[in-house]
């Protein structure tokens, strides 16, 4: 799984102009739509938001991870958003969170959607990478982040 595949740097806010966790879901799949990758933004809302009200996607330093399934997609895609200042996102450390990734995908695509979980996950357990893309402060350089980490597939 490359994240590049499925991330544009139209698809990175940096900073985010929500400062409350369902205003920061909606404001990312905003820009997914905005980037022609949802034909359903209200659908997809609804899909990322009732999933983290079954369980927080707040994972512990500093990254939550919102996702969901929803038939307006048309494909596999991520958009990221970094707050202004670090939020609470009812993470599982208790801890704010300084980055948020949200991942979408159509119902069909399961596979690649805990791939790119993994991968997004893997990534950030490398203390270098996540210190660097946590201090970033622009969109521009986040993506520049990304791919310096991603292979040419």
């Amino acid at each position: 799984m490359n994240l590049m595949d499925i991330v544009s740097l139209a698809c990175i806010r940096a900073p985010l102009k929500a400062a409350d966790k369902k205003g920061v879901i909606h404001e990312l799949v905003d820009v997914l739509a905005a980037a022609g990758r949802v034909t359903d933004p209200a659908a997809l809302k609804e899909a990322v938001w009732t999933r983290e009200q079954t369980r927080t996607t707040g994972i512990g330093h500093g990254l939550a991870i919102p996702h969901g399934k929803c038939a307006g997609m048309t494909g596999l895609s991520m958009a990221i958003g970094k707050p202004a200042t670090p939020m609470e996102f009812e993470a599982i450390d208790g801890k704010p969170v300084r980055l948020i990734v949200l991942l979408a995908s159509p119902p069909d695509r399961t596979s690649d959607h805990i791939q790119a979980l993994a991968r997004i996950s893997k990534l950030m357990t490398m203390d270098e990478f996540r210190e660097r893309i946590y201090n970033a402060s622009s969109a521009e350089e986040i993506h520049d982040l990304l791919r310096s980490q991603e292979r040419p597939a």
